[in-house]
């Protein structure tokens, strides 16, 4: 008999741990998925071993994708563990770069802000379509977005559920960087192993400071 498939890998090396998701049909979150997330990430936050945080999506043709909407029951449950997940990376005290290559819509690309640095390959796009289902995304999601690109760029992705390639993605602020395809994984490799050479207090610290920035 196969073996189940494990919705997340994680593996640390050299001071980085390496979370991957792994679902089925292109990386589709599931309630398991989520509770392992959050489970992996409070784990991570005590290991001294763990530098630095690197997310991705197995595969070419995704970073992580919401399910098709589902019956009331199914949907509480599994808005409890995506929120359950998000809360996690955003309590994370090390830093976390996100990798992202293929489609990264909804929950995926609402875990995008919580990621300190987005490297995007050339090949991604970028979404958020609950209002095409007639539905919306958590309050704190919406507001980090609106932060991060301000709030007339969010709104022009919220309400029109528009795809945005990789170089509006950079302009507007939704990514750090955009490489080829081919480079994607040696310019995650180097900025994490750069990040993970440095004093981790200081880098604690500096990713506070920029964090707080916005409270009053």
């Amino acid at each position: 008999m196969e073996e189940a498939r494990p919705p997340l890998k994680a593996e640390v090396m050299e001071g980085i741990a390496l979370v991957t998701f792994n679902t089925p049909a292109h990386n589709v979150a599931t309630v398991a998925l989520w509770q392992e997330l959050a489970e992996v990430l409070g784990r991570y936050a005590t290991d001294p071993a763990v530098r630095v945080l690197v997310l991705t999506g197995a595969g070419h043709h995704a970073f992580l994708t919401d399910p098709a909407p589902v019956e009331p029951d199914a949907q509480h449950a599994y808005d409890a563990a995506a929120q359950q997940g998000h809360a996690a990376l955003a309590a994370f005290n090390k830093p976390v770069i996100a990798r992202v290559r293929g489609d990264c819509v909804g929950g995926g690309l609402a875990l995008l802000l919580h990621a300190d640095v987005v490297v995007a390959a050339e090949d991604s796009s970028f979404a958020f379509p609950a209002a095409r289902w007639g539905a919306a995304y958590p309050p704190d999601s919406v507001a980090a977005l609106a932060r991060l690109i301000g709030p007339q760029q969010a709104k022009r992705l919220l309400l029109s559920g528009a795809r945005v390639d990789p170089p509006e993605a950079l302009r507007i602020g939704l990514v750090s960087m955009v490489v080829a395809d081919a480079d994607l994984s040696e310019t995650v490799v180097d900025l994490a192993r750069a990040i993970a050479d440095n004093g981790p207090l200081a880098v604690a610290a500096g990713k506070c400071m920029v964090n707080g920035m916005g409270d009053p």
